[in-house]
Formats: structure tokens, sequence, C-alpha cells
């Protein structure tokens, strides 16, 4: 399993958000670059960055030349997120170094879409954001319910051929209270799981060890201090 810190990038500067919410902004930057905080990460450790711009998602504006600095930057592989509404749009990221896109609303309105995109690029690029509250799958920012069942959506989106699944309960994303142990081990069975949301502790870490995810997303908590990414790095491969 891998450890792969987030960068959240709104009006240029890094920041996190608990449960989605603006009004709960943090800024994390301390006047240094996403690109200074990307090369941190790669400094305490990082072999995966997962960049996510807030603003594309909020359909208000992007930071796409700040991830592009990234991607250009660093010699490890980067998944980003955020805003990718059109098949024109995830070729072009894709074409620009991007190791894996995360898709969310494109791939709710245009699964075969997203499904042709799999085909053309490998099955190891593309990512399929599922964000869910009570298990039912959220939408546009998640602002909207789609009204379909987490487990529904990822069976229909596996039988289109999609591999990897970005999985984040809302209600924890940002609040280190655990992450959604029981979901995670029921869905690692059948695809390759990104968790994401509510890691609070080191020990959450090693919870999430035993479910059979591929991967975790770790944001606030490494921003705030609750461990490092060395530790981290360090209990997964314990």
């Amino acid at each position: 399993m891998m450890v792969i810190p987030a960068i959240d990038i709104m009006d240029g500067q890094v920041v996190r958000l608990t449960q989605g919410d603006e009004e709960s902004r943090i800024n994390y930057g301390n006047s240094r670059s996403p690109l200074d905080v990307a090369r941190h990460w790669v400094e305490e450790g990082a072999e995966y960055l997962h960049v996510i711009d807030l603003d594309a998602t909020l359909g208000r504006g992007d930071n796409s030349g700040l991830v592009q600095e990234i991607v250009n930057d660093l010699s490890i592989p980067i998944q980003v997120g955020g805003g990718i509404r059109s098949l024109e749009s995830a070729q072009t990221l894709l074409g620009k170094g991007v190791d894996r896109i995360i898709l969310g609303s494109l791939a709710i309105k245009s699964p075969e879409l997203v499904s042709g995109l799999c085909e053309e690029n490998g099955k190891d690029r593309i990512v399929i954001a599922l964000d869910h509250k009570q298990g039912i799958v959220l939408d546009k920012g998640w602002k909207e319910s789609t009204g379909k069942p987490l487990c529904d959506a990822l069976r229909d989106f596996i039988s289109l051929g999609l591999r990897w699944f970005l999985i984040t309960d809302t209600s924890r994303d940002g609040t280190l209270e655990g992450p959604d142990t029981e979901t995670y081990s029921k869905v690692s069975r059948h695809a390759s799981i990104i968790a994401s949301g509510g890691v609070g502790s080191l020990g959450d870490i090693g919870t999430l060890l035993g479910t059979g995810v591929k991967a975790i997303v770790v944001g606030k908590a490494l921003y705030e201090g609750v461990f490092t990414l060395p530790e981290a790095i360090r209990c997964v491969e314990a």
C-alpha cells in the first residue's frame, strides 16, 4: 500500500477543506508555492502525489499552470483531478506528463466515453472518483446526490473496463476522525481502490492496511503535523 500526499490548490495556494466546505478553508503553504510544497513531499520520501485543482472543480477558474509546473518539475508520478469535464481536457493532461487523471462528473455523465478513454490510454491511467455520503454517490463537487448507491456505481464502471477508483466518504474528509474501513474492505475485493478521507492517526493507516486498498491519500493529518510522511511510510512498510 502506498501513502500519497495530497496537494489541493485554491486561488494559487495549497489549502485543505473539511467535508468540502469552502468556509472551512485553511491555507497551508506558509507563503510557499504549490511547487515548493510538492518538492517538500518528495524530499520527505513521497513516491507519488495527488494534486487537485479546487477552483476548476468549483467551475470558477483554474490553476492549470501551477499543476503543470509540478508535473514538469518532479520525477515522481502524479495523479491530477479537478474540473476535467471534457474528453479534450482529459487527453491534454494525459499528453502533458500526468501519470493518472481523476474523473468524477465526466465519468458519471458519460461513462461510455470514459471507458473509451481508458481503452485508448490504458486502464492504469484513468481513476474514477466516487465521492459518497452514507453510501450514495455525489456529483458536482459534492453538492448534488446522484441517488445511486456506491456499490452499484462501482459495479457499473467495472463492467465498462475501469480498474482504478478513488473513493471518498465526504462526511469524513478533513475531519481526522478515521476512515470508512468497512466500505473499503468491501469494495477492494473487486477493484484497485485508493482510499481518501478521514485519516487522523498512524493507527488509521495500520487499519487501512488490512482492507486491501492499493493506496491512501493523506492531507490534513500531514499538514497539521499529526504524523510525518516518513512515519506514515514506515507504518506501511513495517
